[in-house]
């Protein structure tokens, strides 16, 4: 699927995943992790709007297979940038509220299609204490909706700058028009500080390649710092091009009103992670900007390093139009 001439006229796209399965807490003090994984609403609205036009390569960072988050399937996340308005209405009257959003519920089957179009069977995240209790419900028809369906193969960030790197490899990052990073929680595992995916951001850079990342998944330009030496091993890079860049993220306030309110919230206990991401990409050299309310739609553009970021479900379809707009 990937062995293609270099600079072949077929356009493509890489997708990079998360593949952790588990999310660490530092509070409650020894509680075990958390079930998580990636956000498909994240991913399908790309793999919706490119489709047609691109070809699809799949990475994680160690080339396993990406776990979805039955979370990221609430029916209110459906509603991207309106996401605020139908929280209120579910939580008014959660019983009825999804058959008074039937585009919410055609949305949600017509992503689980693409998932399993362009994903095939993969595993679904565990229903924790605090999950939507329609989405619970619905997790058996989750994995019904994906099983039996051919698998992705999923290349690991070192396969790819391997093959980049390979003179006779028909593989190049040139051929790629963007690199897509969904989010959900998984990414704040194994995208911060990571060699080979600061290879490949800053490969981007030099091929003219557009990063795309949203939620979580901005973390991974913590990874810019780092690059891999000719010999294979992680050489740091602190003057790095995108220092200094203005991004988007989820925000410390949107992350603690989850941990208090929400899905990640361990019943009875205060519940923390072990960072913010907001904090941890300033201290990192990054201009972070968030809004003061963390379910409003934000979308940063940085035309000059080709560099694409929003703050979650909620900015997933202004996120995709631009994104069809700076790669058309």
């Amino acid at each position: 699927m990937i062995d293609t001439p270099k600079h072949s006229p077929a356009r493509k796209a890489l997708v990079i995943l998360s593949s952790a399965h588990e999310l660490p807490l530092s509070e409650p003090a020894g509680h075990a992790p958390i079930s998580t994984g990636f956000f498909l609403i994240e991913l399908a609205q790309v793999l919706k709007e490119f489709g047609d036009s691109h070809e699809f390569v799949f990475c994680t960072p160690d080339g396993a297979e990406p776990q979805l988050d039955i979370n990221g399937l609430s029916l209110p996340f459906m509603a991207t940038d309106r996401f605020t308005g139908a929280m209120v209405s579910q939580m008014l009257a959660p019983k009825s509220f999804a058959s008074r959003r039937p585009d919410l519920v055609a949305r949600r089957a017509a992503e689980l299609r693409l998932a399993a179009r362009y994903l095939g069977e993969l595993p679904v995240s565990q229903v924790l204490p605090n999950t939507d209790p329609e989405v619970a419900a619905f997790r058996g028809e989750v994995e019904n909706a994906l099983r039996g369906s051919a698998k992705a193969d999923y290349l690991s960030a070192r396969r790819v700058v391997e093959r980049h790197r390979d003179p006779g490899d028909t593989f190049s990052l040139a051929d790629f028009d963007f690199i897509h990073f969904p989010g959900g929680h998984a990414p704040m595992v194994d995208f911060r500080d990571s060699p080979w995916l600061g290879e490949i951001i800053n490969l981007a850079y030099e091929q003219k390649v557009v990063l795309s990342l949203i939620c979580h998944a901005p973390i991974a330009m913590t990874s810019a710092a780092l690059r891999i030496d000719e010999h294979g091993n992680p050489l740091a890079t602190p003057g790095h091009p995108f220092l200094g860049a203005k991004l988007t993220t989820v925000s410390k306030l949107g992350e603690l009103i989850a941990l208090t309110t929400n899905y990640p919230k361990i019943p009875g206990k205060r519940t923390r992670l072990p960072y913010y991401l907001d904090e941890v990409l300033r201290a990192s050299g990054y201009d972070v900007l968030v809004s003061t309310n963390p379910a409003a739609a934000q979308m940063v553009w940085e035309p000059g390093l080709r560099l694409l970021t929003s703050n979650g479900p909620y900015a997933m379809d202004i996120h995709a139009a631009k994104l069809l707009e700076v790669v058309r």
